[in-house]
């Protein structure tokens, strides 16, 4: 049987709110990620984009640096938290300041996958043909 990974990818401080980044992530979470990248590209939500970035780079973490197999990979979890909040304030009638938030989000996902199939390798060749001279044979010994 394959060898089955998980790889892990953080998106910290995406300025938007996690009710908004929930509602995508929860279109997507379990499925494959090829599949979750169709889905995103074909969302008109605003928070797709992020959504997508973080499964791309999952992806690309998993192919590149720990040699699993892009084809096999699925979303293992895929988490929203809420980020931190920036304090503002606006301007309101009569001389009044009236507060608000600036929310941001944390994505975390985890995709597994199978270990890529190495073919086999140069040293496995087969030996070129042996010459029977006895110059050669001596090369042999030493």
């Amino acid at each position: 049987m394959a060898d089955v990974n998980t790889v892990r990818a953080v998106a910290r401080g995406v300025r938007m709110t996690p009710r908004k980044l929930s509602l995508i992530a929860s279109l997507v979470r379990g499925r494959s990620v090829a599949d979750a990248l169709v889905i995103l590209n074909h969302t008109p939500k605003r928070a797709a984009t992020p959504v997508a970035k973080i499964i791309a780079s999952a992806k690309a973490n998993a192919t590149n640096n720990h040699d699993l197999d892009g084809n096999s990979l699925t979303i293992a979890s895929l988490q929203v938290t809420a980020g931190p909040r920036q304090k503002r304030f606006r301007a309101g009638a009569k001389g009044m300041a009236k507060p608000y938030q600036l929310k941001s989000s944390h994505i975390v996902i985890e995709v597994t996958g199978a270990k890529k199939v190495r073919k086999a390798t140069a040293a496995a060749k087969p030996a070129a043909k042996k010459t029977t001279t006895k110059q050669s044979a001596a090369k042999e010994e030493k």
